[in-house]
């Protein structure tokens, strides 16, 4: 799970590649992605018209995203840095009876071969894992169509995150394996809206991310101190 591919953490591909097996078991490591998945597929539904829509998924992993948006119609391409997990991704499809285009490929790799082919991107959870994010944004904002929509995930650098994310998920809870998150890399908002800008971008809309472990609740709220969803679009 890591974009572009010439930024890549070699560190962070190994470390998702690790739980590929597991990736679909909803009471494993990647418990928190089966929680969070249907609270931010129906913000994307409310925001992009899905039906009908040619969407990238970057940083697909197992295909969490990439099968509930195409439930909903989209014309799906998953692309993910680690092959293991394009292994299970596509290996899924089998059992959801489901159609994805899963590619072992950077997005910048993507964005030269097809530029402008997509009506909207998602990219969730992944900004905080690559070490050039303006890299990246720029690669899924070549990507985009004119008009198209880019839709962000990612962790907001406050003492809230540093508690929930990683002494709450990691350490105290053991909700993900230790050393998923660093606190380095979490981005604040006003961060995400100049990396925003600098790729011709406009950001739209933001919303926070709830999320309670204990009864695997998760909503969309106005708080954007921990984990937060990012709307930008590309002028026509």
């Amino acid at each position: 799970m890591g974009e572009p591919q010439n930024h890549a953490d070699p560190a962070e591909l190994r470390k998702f590649a690790a739980l590929a097996a597991r990736w679909w078991d909803a009471a494993g490591e990647t418990r928190p992605l089966h929680d969070l998945n249907p609270v931010r597929v129906q913000w994307i539904a409310q925001q992009v018209p899905l039906r009908g829509a040619r969407v990238l998924d970057a940083g697909c992993g197992g295909g969490l995203l990439s099968e509930a948006l195409a439930a909903r119609g989209a014309r799906v391409t998953g692309i993910d840095l680690a092959p293991e997990l394009i292994e299970v991704a596509r290996l899924h499809l089998h059992e959801s009876s489901l159609a994805v285009d899963y590619r072992v490929q950077s997005a910048a790799e993507l964005a030269r071969g097809e530029p402008a082919a997509f009506d909207a991107v998602c990219c969730m959870e992944l900004l905080e894992h690559v070490p050039e994010p303006a890299a990246l944004v720029r690669a899924l904002a070549e990507a985009l169509r004119p008009g198209g929509a880019l839709v962000l995930s990612t962790l907001n650098r406050t003492p809230q995150a540093f508690a929930g994310a990683i002494l709450g998920a990691e350490y105290l809870l053991r909700l993900l394996p230790r050393g998923t998150h660093r606190y380095a890399r979490f981005i604040r908002p006003s961060e995400l809206a100049a990396l925003l800008r600098a790729a011709g971008l406009q950001l739209a809309a933001l919303a926070g991310i709830g999320y309670e472990p204990f009864t695997r609740r998760a909503w969309i709220g106005t708080r954007v101190d921990i984990n937060y969803l990012a709307l930008a679009r590309k002028p026509e």
